[in-house]
């Protein structure tokens, strides 16, 4: 149990899009686990116990998530809620943070305003991920510096990935470039109890990894290629069609169950 004084959360609702669906940390069940199944869990073990439901459905922009979550989400009268949206704004055609920013802040101010703890985070560099990030740059600035403003301005916990340079390791990446692998969602999910103050938890999320070798030229070309093919390529001819990857899926945990902790695989 967590120290005497310390807040227990008895129902907590999160709220996005892929991210925090959990794409790609695959769950071993033909589903995804992801950092919001991990912060839970970090919860659930910290306190003895925690209800927990996940409506985020990849695809969603903000203005989305605002319209098809937030009701639904505050019907679950959460004490604990995550909000992280922004990215597939982010890659839109015409993109203005001003406006993501305040869909974001309505939704942080939302769940707030019932008495709720509410985190949500920046997004990290991705430059050294995926090189055709660096034209997306300027964006990416300002998204975080919208988010720093919602999250001020509604009394939502601020987690900054941006200013931590580990968080840009392309180790804790996807092959697709886009959302965080295990290792990555894992790191998140840390940050975030860390973030939270529980019991137990440290900074040993920061910690870079060790070295790796560095490919060659040919190598990190090759690598390119075959991204663009596999990845790219194919995002591209959706999006020109006017499909998402969201189409006509349901959030994966419509309901507060309680988080089960036998079912974490070794290794959290």
């Amino acid at each position: 149990m967590p120290d005497a004084g310390r807040r227990i959360y008895r129902r907590y609702v999160a709220i996005g899009d892929s991210t925090t669906e959990g794409l790609d940390d695959p769950d071993g069940r033909g589903g995804y686990r992801g950092w919001a199944n991990r912060f839970a869990e970090h919860v659930a073990a910290a306190q003895g116990g925690l209800l927990y439901a996940n409506l985020a459905v990849r695809g969603r922009q903000t203005r989305r998530i605002l319209d098809e979550q937030l009701e639904p989400a505050l019907a679950l009268e959460p004490d604990l809620a995550t909000a992280v949206a922004g990215t597939n704004d982010l890659l839109r055609r015409r993109f203005d943070a001003a406006r993501v920013g305040a869909d974001l802040a309505a939704m942080l101010g939302a769940l707030t305003g019932t008495g709720a703890t509410v985190l949500t985070f920046t997004l990290p560099d991705m430059s050294a991920v995926a090189p055709l990030a660096r034209r997306l740059a300027p964006r990416a600035r300002a998204l975080n510096d919208a988010i720093r403003t919602a999250a001020r301005d509604t009394g939502a916990l601020l987690l900054d990935l941006a200013a931590y340079p580990m968080a840009s390791d392309p180790r804790l990446w996807s092959i697709d470039r886009l959302h965080a692998n295990s290792l990555g969602h894992e790191r998140i999910g840390a940050a975030l109890a860390w973030r939270l103050g529980l019991a137990g938890t440290d900074d040993s999320w920061t910690r870079p990894l060790a070295p790796e070798p560095q490919r060659s030229r040919v190598q990190r070309l090759a690598a390119e290629a075959a991204w663009i093919r596999q990845f790219l390529l194919p995002w591209l001819w959706r999006h020109a069609r006017g499909r998402s990857s969201g189409d006509g899926r349901l959030p994966k945990r419509p309901r507060l169950e309680p988080v089960d902790l036998r079912r974490i695989p070794a290794g959290r």
